[in-house]
């Protein structure tokens, strides 16, 4: 498979922007890094954290070359959602998880309504033939 500027199978990471316990039990699972500037692949979001630094995170996230899934809390991707449904790349894959307080609402899930659309489409498109 050649690489076209995206991230090699030996070297993709999993990022996280969620709570404390979803990190701790994504870092338990062996997901962390940690590079030598000291910059990690997560960001723990709690009351203090400001949305500035989640959106921040969020763009580092997407940019960086050496990350292939961002994993983000559905209530955190409500509070940029702007920036979630924004995003159209398909490396790093933006995935919203449930988190402990929050429970899962598929309604603001961007890439399930995003699917939902290209169904809906394709039936539409389907029906014309």
């Amino acid at each position: 498979m050649a690489n076209r500027g995206t991230v090699s199978n030996n070297s993709a990471l999993i990022s996280m922007i969620a709570d404390e316990d979803t990190i701790t039990g994504f870092l338990l699972a062996g997901v962390g890094n940690v590079d030598l500037r000291r910059n990690t692949n997560y960001l723990i979001v709690d009351s203090k954290t400001t949305v500035k630094a989640i959106e921040d995170a969020f763009k580092d996230f997407t940019s960086r070359e050496d990350i292939a899934i961002v994993l983000i809390s559905q209530y955190v991707a409500n509070m940029i959602r702007f920036l979630v449904d924004s995003y159209n790349k398909p490396v790093p894959a933006i995935l919203e998880i449930p988190s402990k307080d929050h429970p899962y609402d598929a309604q603001h899930d961007s890439v399930l309504s995003r699917v939902k659309y290209l169904f809906s489409s394709e039936s539409v498109a389907g029906d014309r033939r």
